[in-house]
């Protein structure tokens, strides 16, 4: 069999750092740049059309937005809100998508005509001209804020919640800092961590609202105090999990820590600071409505000779127990994505390679080896929407990759074949007849 090979969507005059989808169009949005740096290498955030063309994905760009000396490192998106990590500030963008020009007065001609009307020939500026059916794109900034006070500052990561009435920050300087939006006003700021937030996950119920429920926690859980705004009109009820480069990964209920996650209570030969945490992710149960997972990234804190194995580890995503931990290679994982069913999980490294897991089982379904030439800085799936299965074209999902070799990579896992149950009541029918005949010729009278 050959190896797997995965197909270039897209290519971008700049390094790639990051790739969100919009939930319901047919959009993918890209960024980077070359930073401050003057080497030439721009910086834009572009945003992408997909569609199926001869029964393939494929990607045309609809804009470019110029971002001037300010790589985009990190990206959350909520409707058509950009959340931008650019160096230590956090910048909101607002995108619309316009029809075609032209294409509303297409059919009518001065005269009021409706309907197209046939010509005798096309026109010599009609032949040098090529008319635009694809939506234009127009980008709007609407705030600028600092979100990373140290002094490499930096934005590591940002999230919305579920109902885009909240953002969240990390950074450098390890401080959890929590926005309202769109109006960008800061309501709470904390350290979370002793050095740089790796990765913040938000769970899908979090929302502004006017009470506080303490979230269940493991027996490394702490006691809450009775918070002094109990009964406060829009209090946020933030449930955050956060990923630090001081081997700790947290769950926090605003700023009172619920418990201390330890992936390795099960695994006694693995000492606490031999791993850290890379990435952390909660994610839906595929046919159980009610069910919450969290999935986090383990990764070595030293380069050896012979690397250990990174490994992934489920939790429960309401009592933070861990399920199940598995090892996942020995090429050290840079980003982690769930697909929206919570069915995938899928994985970059720094090494280039790109892997998909089934999230039940934490098994390896997919693996591309070093699919780019370089590290892999984020990994998308295709949403499992209307519009989304449309692009899926009969495949089980699909996974968008972007690495700092420019490149956006498409990685399609095909559809699982299986047999209807009526056919496997006959072929199992057919089984016992030929069993029963068998025995007849061999031993006559058997019947």
């Amino acid at each position: 069999m050959s190896p797997r090979r995965a197909a270039e969507l897209y290519r971008a005059p700049f390094p790639l750092y990051t790739v969100r989808l919009h939930p319901r169009r047919p959009l993918a949005i890209t960024a980077g740049g070359g930073g401050a740096a003057k080497t030439g290498i721009r910086n834009g955030v572009h945003f992408l059309q997909l569609e199926q063309v001869g029964g393939q994905l494929s990607a045309s760009l609809l804009h470019s937005h110029d971002t001037e000396t300010r790589a985009t490192m990190t990206m959350a998106l909520a409707g058509d809100f950009i959340a931008a990590g650019q160096d230590a500030d956090c910048h909101i963008l607002r995108f619309s998508l316009q029809p075609p020009p032209g294409r509303g007065a297409a059919g009518r001609d001065a005269g009021g005509e409706k309907g197209p009307r046939r010509r005798k020939g096309p026109s010599a500026a009609a032949q040098g001209e090529t008319q635009n059916q694809t939506s234009e794109v127009t980008v709007e900034s609407l705030h600028s804020v600092r979100t990373d006070f140290s002094p490499d500052a930096l934005q590591k990561a940002v999230r919305f919640n579920a109902d885009g009435s909240l953002l969240v920050t990390g950074g450098a300087d390890g401080f959890l800092r929590l926005w309202e939006f769109p109006s960008m006003k800061k309501t709470l700021e904390f350290k979370a961590h002793d050095g740089e937030i790796e990765d913040i996950a938000l769970g899908p119920d979090n929302k502004v609202g006017g009470s506080w429920e303490a979230v269940g926690g493991s027996s490394h859980s702490l006691s809450l105090p009775r918070p002094r705004c109990w009964s406060a009109p829009r209090t946020p009820s933030v449930q955050v999990v956060t990923a630090g480069r001081d081997f700790q990964c947290c769950v926090w209920q605003r700023d009172q820590l619920v418990t201390g996650l330890c992936w390795n209570e099960n695994l006694p030969g693995i000492p606490d600071k031999a791993y850290r945490y890379q990435a952390c992710r909660f994610g839906a149960v595929e046919d159980n409505a009610g069910a919450l997972r969290l999935y986090t990234v383990q990764v070595p804190h030293k380069r050896e000779r012979r690397p250990p194995p990174c490994y992934l580890t489920k939790w429960d995503g309401r009592s933070f127990l861990p399920l199940l931990t598995r090892p996942c290679g020995s090429e050290v994982v840079s980003c982690l994505s769930v697909s929206d069913s919570g069915t995938f999980l899928g994985l970059g490294t720094v090494t280039g390679s790109v892997a998909i897991h089934i999230a039940f089982s934490l098994q390896r379904l997919y693996y591309v080896k070093e699919a780019h030439g370089i590290v892999v800085t984020d990994v998308a799936f295709v949403p499992e929407s209307q519009r989304g299965r449309e692009l899926l074209a009969g495949n089980e999902a699909a996974l968008l990759s972007v690495a700092v070799d420019s490149r956006c990579k498409l990685h399609l896992l095909p559809g699982r074949r299986s047999l209807p149950v009526w056919l496997l009541l006959l072929l199992c029918a057919g089984l016992i007849v030929a069993t029963i005949l068998l025995l007849q010729l061999a031993f006559p009278g058997f019947l």
